[in-house]
């Protein structure tokens, strides 16, 4: 009788876990192959799979405009039920040059591009004298050049950053003598605050804030707690 139970158990056990996989399987699809399709008859061969499809990008090609150049995941691989289908579509033949925008301030160069139809990509700031800001420093690809991609990156001066310093460490000093070292490091107290104390001296700083070793502006705001 023991060992009947245990063979219906067992078989039992085995009957669920091939259901479940096979309940698990019915919610995977294959990834049909996408690469030379319209953008239409993909989305409608993914839809007949119950998955969807995502443009992540759009680049120049030889296939026709709006054909699918790219996709991710690659054609047969497993996918579930709703999943995206990431794809590249194709823009055509790339019939533009790309203008010259070095030395351009950055408003003309989104000009010039919007005119050849072309998108405006990365901008990069890169520091450089106050003279120069917000001019075209380089661009991706070069002038004169027809890219795969209709988008243009620049790296365009920013005036000199404020220079910056290390906040010293005030706590234990008496306030006056906080007040003279910062200010003739060119720092600027703006709040003092006076609470009772029996375990600090009186007059002398407790708190600061920015914290000792913070990276400041000469017109970081400084604040401090003096015990009373």
């Amino acid at each position: 009788m023991g060992l009947l139970v245990f063979i219906l158990a067992a078989a039992a056990f085995l009957s669920a876990v091939t259901t479940m996989r096979f309940a698990i399987q019915g919610r995977e699809v294959a990834m049909p192959n996408l690469v030379g399709k319209s953008s239409a008859d993909a989305l409608a061969m993914l839809q007949g799979r119950g998955l969807q499809l995502k443009i992540v990008d759009r680049v120049y090609s030889d296939l026709p405009e709006n054909t699918i150049t790219r996709q991710s995941p690659p054609p047969g691989e497993r996918m579930k039920v709703s999943q995206n289908a990431h794809v590249v579509l194709s823009l055509g033949a790339q019939n533009t040059i790309t203008p010259s925008l070095v030395g351009e301030p950055l408003r003309v160069a989104r000009i010039q591009l919007l005119q050849a139809g072309l998108q405006l990509g990365e901008v990069t700031a890169y520091a450089a004298p106050a003279a120069l800001s917000d001019t075209i420093l380089q661009q991706t690809p070069s002038p004169g050049t027809r890219a795969a991609s209709p988008r243009v990156d620049l790296l365009v001066a920013q005036g000199a950053l404020p220079a910056s310093y290390i906040m010293p460490r005030i706590v234990g000093m008496t306030l006056p003598e906080a007040v003279q070292m910062l200010t003739s490091a060119g720092f600027n107290l703006t709040k003092t605050t006076i609470v009772p104390s029996s375990q600090w001296p009186e007059n002398s700083i407790m708190q600061q804030t920015p914290d000792p070793g913070s990276r400041i502006m000469s017109d970081t705001p400084i604040e401090v707690v003096v015990a009373q």
